[in-house]
């Protein structure tokens, strides 16, 4: 299995954004996770396509946009238009689950499903053969500092076995409190796309992700 690292520019210094992002590159992580928030489906603001915009021509970098946003299909083209690479959307923010889907990939891009700590599996099984990946929120979204939830382990576990044995191709994304001291427990539960903010981008960017990247490396060989 491939695993992927994904920071999350929301704990980057808006002030040198494109150094901090061009620092994870080079110590090797493959995406930019980008949380767009919009004070409705999530208590906070964070920021929206123009910020998408502006960064996009500073990475090579695979664009992770994780939808934290009420009705996401009011968005989709724009979000799509400003870089994005994977846009991922909350199941409990839409009616319109397949609809959003096909939006999305009708755009040309990879399309997520993402769902809180409190939503079951059962309710999203039906919509794994469309996505092309799964976002398991391993704390409440849209609210930081967040201890990872230690009932989402199972939950992984439960996601990766039923994909598995469906002959799925979904990656299994894992987004809160997740360190260096934790991110083995979420790798060998069956995640394979990590997101990690401060725990990147407090003080040593460049090593912090280099220290995650030797982790995903070890468990590949």
């Amino acid at each position: 299995m491939r695993f992927l690292f994904a920071p999350s520019i929301l704990s980057a210094d808006f002030t040198k954004l494109g150094e901090n992002i061009a620092e994870t590159e080079r110590a090797g992580a493959q995406l930019v996770h980008i949380d767009v928030m919009d004070g409705i489906f999530v208590p906070n603001i964070s920021f929206g396509m123009p910020v998408i915009k502006s960064i996009r021509k500073c990475s090579k970098q695979i664009f992770d946009v994780h939808m934290m946003v009420d009705r996401p299909e009011r968005f989709i083209k724009e979000v799509a238009d400003c870089g994005a690479d994977i846009i991922t959307f909350h199941y409990e923010a839409t009616d319109h689950v397949l609809g959003v889907i096909s939006k999305i990939h009708a755009c040309g891009k990879k399309a997520g499903l993402a769902i809180k700590p409190n939503t079951s599996l059962e309710e999203i099984k039906p919509f794994l053969r469309d996505i092309d990946m799964l976002l398991i929120m391993t704390v409440e979204p849209g609210l930081g500092g967040q201890s990872y939830i230690p009932s989402s382990t199972e939950k992984i576990k439960e996601a990766r076995e039923y994909i598995s044995n469906a002959g799925l191709e979904v990656d299994i994304e894992v987004d809160g409190g997740i360190k260096l001291d934790n991110v083995d427990v979420v790798l060998d539960a069956g995640a394979n796309v990590i997101v990690a903010g401060s725990a990147v981008y407090k003080n040593d960017i460049y090593k912090n992700t280099a220290d995650f990247m030797k982790i995903f490396h070890e468990k590949e060989l």
